[in-house]
């Protein structure tokens, strides 16, 4: 457990390598004692200096894969804010991120707000207004991506942008365990996989963000994003890429990265 001075120290760091795109070393090197808790206050103290709208959360850590590689037993998450969002029609600037990455994602929209401890997927189920295909632009602002739980948690989760695509889908018709999603690069397939993925069905992540977050003091409201976690691993961004993820059932969504 760190300090209150050490928390604000090391979101200080976060912070500022985060704004001069310079990532600095793991900081379970400089703060050994550092745990789950102290990363989500870090994280938090972040999110409230940035003094931005909150659009929703993102899941992260919601592959059993990724959970053995960590060595946890539950997802993470973080914070959507306005500025994050990313547009189908706009390139993304590439120099903005450090290492910049895309994931797959089902998007879920509230229509309702979510109680909190406690909530099951059928709440999530009736609080969703649709589904939309998502794409989730995450960076580290931790040297090469060399992360452990705590370093991914309090960097927001590793979150750095996201966009959504066109269609609008109500989940009642849909399988939403059973979605194949596609990832194209320049043309090229570069990743494939499928909702169930996500802890066996993204709906059970949602679930599990209410409740996580309630424990911080947050709830999802109605009009907020969830990216649940990825249907396919990470692919890596380049300047001039151009990305298209489909999905059955769900319709698709683009993201082109400009030059530097």
């Amino acid at each position: 457990m760190l300090t209150a001075d050490q928390r604000i120290d090391a979101a200080d760091r976060l912070y500022a390598a985060e704004r001069d795109r310079s990532p600095i070393r793991p900081l379970v090197l400089d703060y050994p004692g550092i745990d789950a808790v102290d990363s989500y206050e870090i994280q938090l103290h972040n999110i409230r200096r940035r003094a931005r709208p909150v659009l929703g959360h993102k899941v992260g850590l919601s592959s059993e894969a990724m959970q053995q590689m960590m060595g946890v037993n539950e997802p993470d998450y973080g914070h959507l804010l306005d500025d994050m969002a990313l547009s189908e029609d706009t390139d993304v600037d590439t120099g903005r991120y450090c290492y910049p990455r895309v994931e797959v994602e089902v998007g879920f929209v509230l229509g309702a707000d979510l109680p909190g401890e406690g909530c099951t997927e059928e709440d999530v189920l009736r609080a969703t207004e649709f589904l939309a295909p998502a794409i989730e632009l995450i960076d580290s602002r931790i040297l090469d991506w060399k992360i452990s739980l705590p370093d991914t948690i309090a960097d927001n989760a590793s979150s750095a942008g996201f966009v959504l695509g066109a269609a609008r889908v109500r989940p009642s018709d849909v399988d939403l365990r059973a979605i194949d999603a596609v990832l194209w690069r320049n043309g090229f397939e570069v990743a494939k996989g499928r909702s169930d993925a996500v802890l066996g069905n993204p709906v059970t992540a949602v679930a599990w963000l209410a409740g996580k977050v309630a424990s911080f003091g947050v709830r999802l409201e109605a009009g907020h994003i969830v990216l649940p976690g990825s249907c396919t691993r990470a692919i890596d961004a380049r300047p001039d890429d151009s990305f298209r993820a489909e999905f059955s059932g769900l319709g698709h969504v683009t993201l082109t990265f400009g030059g530097v």
